[in-house]
């Protein structure tokens, strides 16, 4: 699996202007919002300029995910204002992995650039990510060199994506940043569910991108208040332990449930050993909890390793539907 390599920003062109032989022509930044009223006229009035600057066709699209205040109203009013703006609106929360999902969906740049709506991403750093989409590379992550949060949200963060690159393997040190840059192929190809958007650059490096970090500018959230709260950060472990099993097991679920089944056994046969010693010694071994729980690590076993076999045979129907389809 490539690694999330940390890389320099291109130097000054004198410019904003991306030409097409960048392969680059057209791009779309796609914006997730919930309950941002306040803050999206602004966001929207700062961004179209950059995006004009570029050279390149452009379009705006803002997700509306089931707000419940004016964000509704303030992208109607946004829509007639500007040429190159898009809405659409969730019938209601489903959270930021769905609201990204459809946005990729429904953009049709070359480029798509993810970011937030509370002001905090700043625009003007797009065109240095652009430069970065060259090659293999089809992520790039706006990293937050000075994080404009509160401090346990910057503790809990460092704390998130250090154990993310543990186990993923994957290095990185801002995985969750709302600022991102990504080839159409990857955004095509990335199905996000649930809270998977937070792991963006692990589901890319698993694809086969090359991915990428750079230092941007972080700034504080324009109005309103944060949408998340401290249960974000168990949603983000639960969610790590997905991504694991998705990246590293999802074609050999045998090592995985055949390695804890394999576990669970030495432990069941070393007590049941145990309990038939002291039997030929004349203990009494009816009622020892070690009986017990030594029948109970056999019969986790059991299913651990059917649990396995089962996903391989999964698996392999599954190769075979696509190998059909291949040749068809």
């Amino acid at each position: 699996m490539a690694d999330l390599a940390s890389v320099p920003a291109p130097p000054a062109s004198g410019g904003l202007a991306i030409h097409p032989e960048d392969g680059v022509r057209s791009i779309s930044v796609v914006m997730p919002a919930f309950n941002e009223a306040e803050n999206l006229e602004p966001v929207i009035s700062e961004l179209m300029p950059v995006l004009e600057q570029l050279g390149l066709e452009h379009e705006v699209l803002v997700i509306d995910d089931g707000s419940t205040d004016g964000t509704r109203e303030v992208l109607e009013a946004l829509t007639r204002r500007f040429d190159h703006f898009r809405a659409t609106r969730m019938r209601r929360n489903l959270g930021k992995s769905a609201a990204l999902a459809r946005g990729f969906r429904l953009s049709r740049g070359d480029v798509v650039v993810m970011m937030d709506a509370d002001g905090q991403d700043d625009p003007t750093e797009i065109p240095q990510m652009l430069k970065m989409l060259q090659g293999r590379v089809g992520l790039v992550t706006g990293r937050r060199a000075v994080r404009q949060d509160r401090f346990l949200k910057r503790r809990t963060s460092l704390l998130y994506n250090a154990v993310t690159a543990r186990v993923t393997g994957v290095s990185g040190r801002d995985f969750n940043s709302g600022l991102k840059a990504m080839s159409r192929d990857f955004a095509d190809s990335v199905d996000l569910y649930g809270e998977l958007h937070r792991y963006l650059p692990v589901l890319a490096a698993w694809e086969g991108f090359a991915v990428a970090e750079v230092d941007v500018n972080h700034r504080p959230r324009l109005a309103g208040t944060s949408k998340y709260g401290i249960t974000r950060f168990w949603r983000g472990l639960f969610d790590l332990v997905t991504i694991k099993f998705l990246t590293s097991y999802n074609r050999r679920p045998f090592h995985l449930f055949g390695g804890a089944g394999l576990l669970c056994s030495l432990a069941g046969t070393g007590l049941l050993g145990w309990m038939l010693a002291l039997h030929f010694s004349g203990d009494p071994v009816g009622n020892h909890p070690a009986l017990i729980t030594g029948v109970l690590f056999e019969v986790v076993a059991v299913q651990l390793l059917s649990f396995g076999l089962l996903g391989e045979l999964l698996v392999h129907l599954r190769r075979q539907r696509d190998t059909r389809e291949d040749v068809e």
